[in-house]
């Protein structure tokens, strides 16, 4: 049996993520807010190196994964290992989605839906002020 590398999950307060976090951060990936769409510095973002969690650097999207679903938030087809992320279901505006989180802090970072393009048919639409770059 292969041996869990994982981190731990992060255990901390609202206060304690709000010292580490901008107030947009805190209500984007702690109160799953949702960024405006096209204003993300990550929409366009084609440069080297993957995507990491803004709360716990955990790194959750590769850069080859990035595609422009035309929707106004980073888009990827799928999360860089399917550790990196959890889901669940999300039954907040008058639909059902499924809400992606940080497996590791549990940070709300968007939802996924099954649009996306080949190869896995999932469109990954992350709010990019719950990502980071993460240099290779």
């Amino acid at each position: 049996m292969a041996k869990d590398l994982s981190p731990p999950p992060i255990d901390k307060t609202p206060a304690q993520w709000r010292a580490q976090l901008t107030p947009e951060q805190f209500q984007i990936t702690r109160k799953a807010g949702t960024e405006r769409p096209f204003t993300s510095p990550l929409l366009k973002d084609e440069g080297a190196g993957d995507y990491a969690c803004v709360c716990c650097d955990a790194r959750l999207f590769g850069k080859g994964a990035k595609f422009d679903s035309g929707t106004g938030w980073p888009s990827f087809y799928e999360p860089i290992a399917p550790q990196a992320i959890a889901t669940r279901e999300d039954r907040s505006i008058f639909s059902v989605r499924t809400e992606v989180l940080c497996a590791h802090c549990h940070a709300h970072l968007g939802h996924v839906f099954e649009d996306g393009p080949k190869p896995t048919g999932l469109r990954y639409c992350i709010n990019g002020i719950a990502l980071k770059k993460a240099p290779t």
